[in-house]
């Protein structure tokens, strides 16, 4: 839907018709534009040699994804493909940086075949007073408004003396399917899988592969003669993917002897559940099980917040409460936890994808004190975090992470820094919480986003 010119919200220069140009479509079924013969400028200077490579590599003599192997140099080999890409495609990739980036840092663990690395701005929000302690939040985004809402947040909640929170559990799972002949048979290792005296056995074969991943309890449900078996475990300060994929391993090796007609279709069955919304991470946990609360004074809530306590309880009920359930949502009890769990993930190197069940949270707010103050919290069960491996290791993201002093290994307390920094995102959402909020409830959210989140530039004058 596009608002007509003549509407009092919207001007000439908000118009998302204005974006490229105004001649108006006398078409719906447009038609792709045509190609334009572009010369693709190369990425750099070549060398004799390496324009061979590149030739090579277009020609489909030498495979992209063996560049690193073949000449030993992770940047070169980049430098290569970004420009046997561009002249295969016949695009031009000039935009997307290539210097800079620690190329040898990824290989064979975070990206593969890289042309370039994308830069996304990173805003600080803050000082979060949480559990007593003040921390600067990074967030990579894109989106207008957001750190600067995240921010009013954490100022609300500093000028009414910080925010708490409390670490619920702390467990990454993971959940093969076995088949059996039989649902009998599927249920006869049910039952010896969450038999208590077998649990001992169990931890011993889980625990051997990995000096942290600590088996906590086993669950299985049935699905006919199939059979799925959710482990959670403790993972240290690693998000515990990996972790726990090994142990599991190892106990589906341990069961093939008394369980030969067991057939593993698959390390994991999906009731884990990774990356996708669930009810069962909802419900038991998965990763870090949060919740974080604080008190907003009355008087912080109208001169920071522009509007009342009455106004913030009625909204929420009627939006995240009620609203959410008229959605059918799931685990989507909340104003955008998303946004700031996102940020927050993509500055500290985190999997961005596990911000599905991640971002599962319910916000509750209270009227106390006769009404004067707020009482707001969120609650979010399945908060996948680790400060070591993956992402973490790189040099944007560890810096990140050491700004809020949770870089690398908790050496005092395995799993410190980890069970920390999901104590960080669930109090920086519930600062992202309270000020939209706040905004929705003074009115304010589509003027603060013709403010911040609208471009002034001229795109119909930017180069492609």
């Amino acid at each position: 839907f596009i608002s007509p010119r003549s509407s009092s919200v919207w001007t000439d220069d908000d118009d998302e018709v204005d974006q490229v140009n105004d001649k108006p479509h006398t078409n719906c079924d447009v038609a792709l534009p045509k190609e334009q013969e572009i010369p693709v400028p190369k990425t750099l200077d070549l060398t004799s040699e390496d324009e061979e490579i590149v030739q090579s590599v277009v020609n489909g003599d030498v495979p992209s994804y063996s560049l690193e192997s073949k000449l030993g140099d992770c940047f070169r080999a980049a430098k290569i493909r970004r420009e046997a890409l561009q002249r295969m495609t016949g695009r031009s990739i000039s935009g997307l940086p290539l210097e800079g980036f620690d190329y040898d840092s990824i290989l064979g663990q975070c990206c593969e075949m890289p042309v370039g690395f994308v830069q996304i701005p990173v805003g600080i929000a803050g000082p979060l007073l949480l559990d007593g302690r003040e921390y600067s939040v990074p967030m990579a985004t894109t989106e207008g408004c957001l750190v600067a809402s995240t921010n009013r947040g954490c100022k609300a909640i500093y000028l009414s003396g910080g925010a708490n929170s409390v670490i619920l559990k702390d467990q990454m799972t993971r959940a093969p399917v076995v088949r059996f002949g039989s649902a009998r048979r599927a249920a006869e290792l049910k039952f010896f899988l969450e038999d208590p005296d077998n649990f001992e056995t169990l931890s011993l074969v889980f625990n051997k592969s990995s000096r942290f991943g600590r088996l906590q309890h086993v669950k299985c449900a049935i699905a006919g003669k199939n059979l799925y078996i959710r482990f959670a475990c403790s993972t240290g300060d690693a998000m515990g993917m990996n972790m726990v994929s090994k142990g599991v391993q190892n106990v589906l090796d341990f069961l093939q002897s008394d369980f030969p007609d067991m057939d593993v279709i698959g390390i994991s069955g999906n009731y884990c559940s990774d990356k996708k919304p669930a009810a069962v991470n909802w419900i038991e946990g998965r990763g870090k099980s949060v919740v974080c609360e604080a008190v907003i004074k009355e008087e912080v809530v109208k001169k920071v917040l522009k509007t009342d306590v009455a106004s913030l309880v009625e909204l929420n009920m009627l939006k995240n409460l009620t609203g959410s359930a008229v959605a059918g949502a799931l685990g989507g009890f909340n104003a955008h936890a998303a946004n700031i769990v996102s940020a927050i993930y993509i500055a500290t190197g985190q999997d961005p994808a596990q911000n599905v069940e991640s971002s599962q949270c319910i916000t509750m707010m209270e009227a106390i004190n006769d009404g004067k103050d707020l009482h707001i919290s969120v609650s979010m069960p399945s908060i996948e975090v680790g400060t070591v491996g993956g992402g973490t290791q790189l040099a944007s993201q560890s810096a990140c992470l050491n700004l809020l002093g949770v870089k690398g290994a908790n050496r005092d307390c395995a799993g410190g820094n980890a069970r920390l920094l999901a104590s960080i995102v669930a109090g920086s959402v519930l600062a992202g919480e309270l000020s939209l909020m706040s905004a929705i409830a003074a009115g304010q959210l589509v003027k603060s986003h013709l403010k911040y989140n609208r471009s002034s530039r001229d795109l119909s004058r930017t180069a492609c």
